[in-house]
């Protein structure tokens, strides 16, 4: 458990460092894992696949989850389409941004 604990504060240091170029934007809550599907000036959209039990048929059905992310400054340049990166739960920044990009864990041609 402290163990957890002292890796989940690692890891909001480390996403304050990367996100400190920008306003005041404190990373807190959720992670996710996800592949680029979209990137745009100042925001990227990750997806994600997931299964959910359907308790009527008694089955497993695939969903994906869609979530934009504010991109900052200093990782604009080495995030692309395709990339596997990660994601943190941040204050609403706009209407549809509630995350921020946090690390790039591998790029496309890394392999899949």
């Amino acid at each position: 458990m402290e163990k957890k604990k002292a890796e989940g504060k690692r890891q909001t240091e480390k996403a304050k460092e990367l996100v400190g170029t920008e306003k005041k934007i404190n990373p807190r809550g959720r992670i996710f894992e996800g592949n680029v599907i979209e990137k745009f000036p100042k925001r990227i959209v990750i997806e994600f696949g997931r299964t959910i039990y359907v308790r009527k048929y008694e089955r497993y059905a695939k969903s994906r989850t869609r979530i934009h992310a504010r991109l900052p400054e200093n990782m604009k340049d080495k995030i692309n389409i395709g990339d596997l990166i990660k994601v943190q739960e941040c204050r609403p920044l706009s209407k549809i941004i509630h995350f921020v990009v946090i690390e790039k864990i591998k790029g496309k041609e890394e392999g899949k």
